[in-house]
């Protein structure tokens, strides 16, 4: 069986592990948390993820390459993120 969320853009073999280490084991999953709660769910389980994975799964929601997003967009994301948003 194919993981549906390799079938998503930006997120490769690690990432996905990641993200199923952390309860996230499909795309309507990873939509219906978003992308910053997706990414504070690896991190909170050890995972030394980058900010790339948060674009990375940003990306993957908006199907869209993750370095296709705008510095706005990048920097909306981590005020989001270091104000504990999670949408």
């Amino acid at each position: 069986m194919q993981d549906e969320l390799l079938e998503l853009k930006n997120l490769g073999k690690t990432s996905v592990q990641w993200l199923h280490a952390s309860g996230i084991h499909s795309p309507d999953e990873l939509r219906k948390l978003g992308s910053i709660a997706a990414y504070q769910a690896v991190k909170s389980r050890g995972f030394r993820a980058s900010k790339v994975l948060l674009y990375a799964i940003e990306g993957a929601l908006l199907n869209v390459p993750w370095n296709n997003l705008s510095n706005t967009h990048k920097e909306a994301l981590l005020a989001q993120l270091e104000n504990g948003s999670t949408h």
